[in-house]
């Protein structure tokens, strides 16, 4: 008897899609197998009865092990990750293995923000000016020769993790001695030394969901206030002018093709300031913050689908459906204090679940937990996502996700003295 074959995911993200990678793979026939240092920080991984080998992986040779390994009693059909974190280690896997995958090398590039700026802007397409900067003295010189405010941001990094704003001297200095202290990362893995200094790109930011060189969909971008870059919402449609929206696209699949990406899905970060559209960054991935599910209930397309298909050597044009608009608003913190009782937080639930358009409503903490403004993605405290049918985000639909955002915030109160 044959056994089922095996599709290797190497960790994953913490919200969102990591899940849905499994249940995809098992829809097709294939077994997934989470290689994992530590499975237990993912719930969906016990919830789901999912099967996990345990592994270093940190280090791509012992990822490589274990994956030959494991072949040894079934066929692996493919490798990848749903983690910004683990893309490089799955795709330079799945090349040891001869199994589909994008460039192993161009992944890693991709994913040094330093490397990947220099490649772009040495290919023509927009990005901010930029200057690396390997301590903190060299940060302040760079800030200096850009001009403040500036942005830093660790080299490698996901999530909005450690980037700032900063509009003086005082504030750079700091924020570069928080950055190059650091030498792992949440995961616990060795982070490359120094940081990026550039020039903060004002305007409106959008996100470009890319599967090999195809757009799938422009996606609007709602942030939360400087100095962080706390991503609070996105929109789908993006509702742009036609010929804005084509340049947007143009010069996304301008550097998924200056990074040697085509392959699979990217993930494209840009700013639009009037008629100058900048990269902020690429990242060789599916998108997070629900920005898959978005497009899933919007336009009909299965990014995820899609991408485990891509992983199997089984690509295929992703069906499509009727448009809609879908939006998703996080939750966050105004203030220190804790979230409501149960009670009260069932009741925000229900309120915002029985809104009108809205189609998901959830919490990620629990009733009494401590919470504070968020900084980054792992302070947002839920999501609402609202669908209708117009094909544009119409002010009624903007209207009903400001009210089911407002419901949720008035679950956050305040415990300074406890805090």
């Amino acid at each position: 008897m044959t056994a089922t074959a095996l599709l290797l995911l190497i960790e994953s993200n913490t919200t969102g899609t990591g899940r849905q990678f499994a249940r995809r793979a098992r829809d097709l026939g294939i077994e997934p197998v989470l290689v994992s240092a530590d499975p237990a920080r993912y719930p969906y991984v016990a919830e789901d009865g999912l099967r996990t080998a345990l592994t270093s992986t940190s280090n791509e040779a012992a990822v490589l092990a274990t994956a030959r390994k494991l072949a040894e009693r079934a066929p692996i059909a493919g490798v990848t990750s749903s983690s910004e974190y683990y893309v490089a280690t799955a795709a330079a896997t799945a090349h040891r293995l001869g199994l589909p995958g994008p460039e192993a090398d161009a992944v890693s590039a991709c994913r040094d923000k330093y490397r990947q700026r220099r490649v772009l802007g040495a290919l023509g397409v927009p990005v901010p000016r930029f200057v690396f900067a390997e301590d903190v003295d060299g940060a302040v010189r760079a800030a200096a020769e850009l001009g403040h405010p500036v942005v830093l941001k660790p080299v490698q990094g996901s999530g909005s993790l450690g980037v700032r704003l900063c509009t003086n001297p005082a504030e750079t200095a700091a924020h570069a001695a928080e950055l190059t202290a650091a030498v792992v990362n949440e995961r616990g893995v060795t982070v490359p030394r120094g940081l990026l200094v550039e020039q903060y790109a004002r305007g409106t930011e959008y996100s470009v969901e890319v599967l090999g060189e195809d757009v799938v969909a422009v996606v609007r971008k709602h942030l939360g206030p400087l100095p962080d870059f706390v991503e609070l919402g996105h929109d789908l449609p993006a509702v742009l002018h036609p010929a804005a929206e084509a340049r947007i696209k143009d010069v996304a699949v301008r550097a998924v093709r200056a990074l040697r990406l085509g392959w699979g899905a990217a993930h494209v970060e840009l700013r639009k300031d009037g008629d100058e559209i900048r990269v902020i960054e690429v990242n060789p991935r599916l998108a997070g913050g629900m920005i898959p599910e978005l497009v899933h209930r919007a336009l009909g397309v299965d990014l995820v689908g899609a991408q485990v298909l891509a992983a199997l050597g089984r690509p295929a044009a992703p069906a499509s459906g009727p448009a809609r608009s879908a939006a998703i608003r996080f939750l966050t913190a105004e203030r220190p204090g804790v979230l409501a009782d149960a009670d009260a937080s069932e009741a925000a639930l229900s309120a915002a679940r029985t809104a009108p358009g809205v189609v998901d409503a959830t919490l990620y903490r629990a009733p009494g937990e401590q919470v504070a403004p968020a900084q980054d993605f792992r302070g947002r405290l839920g999501h609402v996502i609202a669908v209708t049918d117009d094909t544009a985000a119409g002010p009624a639909a903007d209207r009903g996700r400001q009210e089911l955002a407002a419901a949720l915030d008035v679950r956050t109160t305040q415990k300074a003295a406890a805090l």
